[in-house]
């Protein structure tokens, strides 16, 4: 549905994850026909690399902490001027051990476009795999209700 969405408005998207490691891009390449409409993605497990990388700035980072909407929305716009895409989607969260002093299954979820940006704060229960899959499940959902 989400590649259908993309490809009838001849939008492209690109993903920042911290938390997720990869798994929102692997759903969105899941599907035949991604190249597409689906740029790229960058892996920022560290936050060295969402500084250097992904350029969320260093204030950003430590002022308000790797796992926040701050740095989602962050991520998720410099991700989309990085690949320009037409959306930017980002995930940062704590899936296993608490960070920060936030909770385990905390997680920001960000999308970011020309005329939209949203993030998101979920709090999810289970294990470490678990807590990523749902956190990929809501990103592709807040991406779906960006693009409906």
């Amino acid at each position: 549905m989400i590649g259908a969405l993309l490809t009838s408005k001849n939008l492209t998207v690109a993903t920042a994850e911290s938390c997720t490691g990869g798994l929102l891009a692997s759903a969105l390449t899941d599907v035949d026909g991604s190249s597409a409409y689906v740029k790229g993605g960058v892996v920022a497990y560290s936050n060295a690399i969402k500084n250097s990388v992904l350029h969320v700035d260093a204030v950003t980072l430590q002022t308000f902490g790797a796992v926040s909407s701050q740095t989602a929305r962050e991520m998720a716009s410099n991700v989309r001027k990085i690949f320009s895409a037409s959306i930017g989607i980002s995930t940062t969260g704590v899936a296993g051990s608490s960070v920060e002093g936030k909770p385990v299954g905390t997680v920001f979820v960000a999308v970011d476009a020309d005329n939209f940006s949203d993030v998101r704060e979920f709090h999810f229960a289970g294990s470490r795999t678990q807590i990523k899959a749902l956190a990929v499940d809501a990103a592709l959902k807040l991406l779906t209700e960006h693009l409906t």
